[in-house]
């Protein structure tokens, strides 16, 4: 009886394992098939087959034969095929991948303004103060139609860049769309050596409140940063103020140093993840000197980009800092740059930027905690009021900036009259609300703390 329970146990286990066995290779059968029909659907050749045709047909019928060479003829596909991916991504022929490489090794001449791709157009996304395109008063949002009489429509953002660099003194002829008022204005710009400072405006506020603003994050901005922070931890500050208004960002390396100025060891600031999902990368604070864990608030907007953004994120996900203003831009991916046969190159989209609490940067943004909205206009004259002496003997003027506007039909409107052209203009009287809203928010706080 005991014999025939166990060979009745075994015979049971051996059934299902011969269920379990049927039922695995049913499985990885269907997989397999439809492995199969996928890498089918997805099959090179077909492809290849087709481009080589077109290459070949465009060579023996297109009407100018300088055109449609083969160098000509794949370069061309190759431009389109990375443009087609996302405004980053870009084909480099032997110039552009030699410019670019010439660029990060040092100065460069040119209109002062970060741009970048919205809504299918190029976008200015900030000018920098203190350079040709805010004197001539370019605002944030701002369409770039036409350079040089020639149309922006489908250019790639790299080119753009290519077509506003130049050498310093030289001069270029922009137009440019205003969304807000729905007019056009040419600007005639002469580039300039852009040197602008990592970190600018750092100050007390009063007796308790530091403030500091960074205009973007490069080789030494880590550095400059400690210096201030140091200077206003000596003068007393309880409580702080980062400004990133307008900061087109910069390097990683930098967005991870600031950041990690202000949390914990071992506190996560941002991390990628590539086309399969995987996380690619996590960076972690190791500060060697972090400011003191004061109450902070995180200025912010619209023209808050890419290293900014990483470090409003970080910063907002753990619960150091309060974000105050509207939503950053939206640049968080990671373009790798991948050399290639010929002295060219590619470079692609390989990863997109994370908050810790796992927020996609790219093309979301970072939404404040607190929205406080403010123009364009009204961003613009608070850095004049700022910098009066340097804008209002620069080489062109302010005013001029309301001048010469036309509307769709190609009609100049007149100019503002001279009593809106001077109100727009009342350095005297500029407001910040961003800043007052932060301010008065760490008031609070510090009011708070003392009881």
């Amino acid at each position: 009886m005991r014999k025939m329970t166990r060979s009745l146990k075994w015979l049971i286990l051996a059934a299902v394992l011969a269920v379990n066995l049927a039922v695995g290779a049913r499985l990885h059968a269907r997989e397999a098939a439809a492995r199969a029909d996928q890498a089918a659907q997805d099959s090179p050749y077909q492809m290849y087959e087709l481009f080589s045709k077109v290459v070949e047909q465009v060579r023996a019928h297109y009407v100018d034969a300088e055109k449609s060479t083969y160098d000509e003829l794949v370069e061309g596909a190759l431009k389109g095929m990375l443009q087609s991916l996302d405004p980053h991504s870009q084909f480099m022929d032997k110039e552009a991948y030699k410019a670019m490489k010439e660029e990060t090794a040092g100065q460069f001449g040119g209109l002062g303004i970060t741009i970048g791709i919205r809504d299918a157009m190029l976008t200015v996304i900030v000018p920098m103060e203190g350079t040709p395109a805010f004197r001539a008063g370019l605002l944030s949002g701002d369409k770039i139609v036409e350079i040089n009489g020639e149309s922006t429509e489908g250019l790639a953002l790299e080119e753009a860049v290519k077509k506003l660099r130049g050498d310093p003194g030289t001069r270029v002829v922009i137009k440019v769309f205003r969304p807000r008022t729905q007019l056009m204005k040419d600007f005639e710009l002469e580039r300039a050596i852009i040197n602008v400072p990592s970190v600018k405006d750092t100050r007390m506020l009063d007796n308790d409140i530091g403030y500091v603003r960074m205009l973007q994050f490069g080789e030494s901005t880590v550095a400059d940063l400690d210096a201030e922070l140091k200077t206003l931890e000596e003068q007393g500050a309880r409580a702080l103020v980062l400004d990133l208004r307008s900061n087109p960002g910069g390097l990683l390396s930098a967005a991870v140093g600031v950041a990690e100025k202000f949390l914990r060891r071992g506190d996560l600031i941002v991390f990628t993840r590539s086309r399969d999902n995987r996380m690619e990368r996590a960076y972690r604070a190791r500060p060697a000197r972090p400011f003191p864990r004061v109450p902070m608030v995180v200025l912010i907007n619209g023209s808050s980009a890419s290293a900014s953004e990483i470090v409003a994120g970080a910063l907002q996900d753990n619960k150091r800092a309060i974000l105050v203003g509207e939503k950053s831009f939206g640049k968080g991916s990671v373009q790798s740059v991948l050399p290639q046969d010929g002295g060219t190159a590619i470079r692609l989209t390989t990863a997109k930027y994370y908050t810790p609490s796992e927020r996609v940067i790219h093309d979301n943004g970072i939404e404040p905690d607190i929205v406080v909205p403010m123009s364009a206009e009204n961003w613009r004259n608070i850095l004049l009021a700022r910098n009066r002496a340097e804008e209002e003997n620069g080489p062109e003027g302010d005013v001029s900036a309301d001048e010469g506007w036309t509307n769709d039909e190609g009609a100049e409107l007149p100019a503002l009259p001279a009593a809106t052209l001077e109100e727009a203009v009342d350095l005297d009287n500029v407001s910040d609300p961003q800043l007052e809203r932060a301010t008065d928010m760490l008031r609070g706080i510090l009011v708070y703390q003392k009881r």
